[in-house]
C-alpha cells in the first residue's frame, strides 16, 4: 500500500432507516470523506470522519479527522521544531509513523494534492526549515499519529454493508477545530434525510 513519506516517532506515554435514505455516493475515491453510521460501535471508528487520501488496486489510505490524542506533536517527534499543534489519531495502522496534511501547497516538494487546496506530506526536513523561519502558521497543517487503511476491495464491502456513508470531502472539514462536533456537523450538512442520523444516541439501550 503506498504511503506518503510516513514519519516514525518514539513511543509515549439499524433497519428501516437505512433502507430509505440514499447514499449520495457508493464509490470511493481521493478526496472523499467517509462518515460512519451511527450504529458502528467499533472503537477505532465510532462515530468518525476519515478523508480518503489513497484507492487504487493496492488498497485505501485515509486518516481520522475527528479523534485528537492528548498528545502535542513534539511530545511525539524528536528533532522537529516547537509547533504547538496536537496530535491527531489518523487510525489504527502504523501508529508509530506521523503523516500530515496541509493547506501549504505545491511550496513543500512532494505534496500530494487531495482535495482543492488540501495536500498530503511532503519534504520532512523542507517543512522543518518552513516552521523554523515563520512560514507555516499552526492552522495550515495538521498531524496524524497512523493511518486508517484497507486492503483491495474490503472498504468496497464494507460499503455494501452500510457500515460507512460517503460524501464529497470539503476544506472545512479537513481542518475543524470542533472535533467533538465534525460527525453531526457534516451530517447535518448533508440534508435533512442525514441530520435525523447526528441526533441518534450513542448507546440505543439506554433510550
Amino acid at each position: 500500500m503506498f504511503l506518503r513519506n510516513p514519519v516514525r516517532f518514539r513511543a509515549t506515554a439499524e433497519g428501516k432507516n437505512r433502507r430509505m435514505r440514499k447514499v449520495i455516493h457508493t464509490a470511493p475515491c481521493v478526496g472523499r470523506i467517509l462518515v460512519s453510521e451511527p450504529f458502528l460501535m467499533d472503537s477505532y471508528f465510532k462515530r468518525t470522519v476519515i478523508l480518503l487520501g489513497e484507492h487504487g488496486d493496492q488498497g485505501t489510505v485515509g486518516f481520522i479527522l475527528n479523534k485528537p490524542t492528548e498528545l502535542a506533536l513534539n511530545d511525539a517527534l524528536e528533532d522537529f521544531p516547537p509547533f504547538d499543534v496536537p496530535l491527531y489519531f489518523g487510525g489504527p495502522v502504523q501508529t508509530d509513523t506521523i503523516h500530515f496534511l496541509h493547506t501549504i501547497g505545491r511550496k513543500l516538494e512532494g505534496s500530494k494534492e487531495i482535495l482543492p487546496g488540501i495536500f498530503w506530506g511532503g519534504s520532512l526536513e523542507m517543512l522543518k526549515l518552513m516552521i523554523e523561519t515563520n512560514q507555516v502558521s499552526t492552522d495550515s497543517i495538521r498531524f496524524f499519529a497512523g493511518y486508517s487503511g484497507w486492503e483491495p476491495q474490503q472498504l468496497e464491502d464494507e460499503l455494501n454493508g452500510r457500515t460507512w456513508l460517503i460524501f464529497n470531502g470539503q476544506k472545512d472539514f479537513a481542518f475543524s477545530n470542533k472535533p467533538d462536533d465534525l460527525w453531526g456537523d457534516v451530517l447535518r450538512s448533508m440534508g435533512s434525510q442525514y441530520a435525523v442520523l447526528a441526533n441518534f444516541p450513542e448507546n440505543p439501550s439506554l433510550n
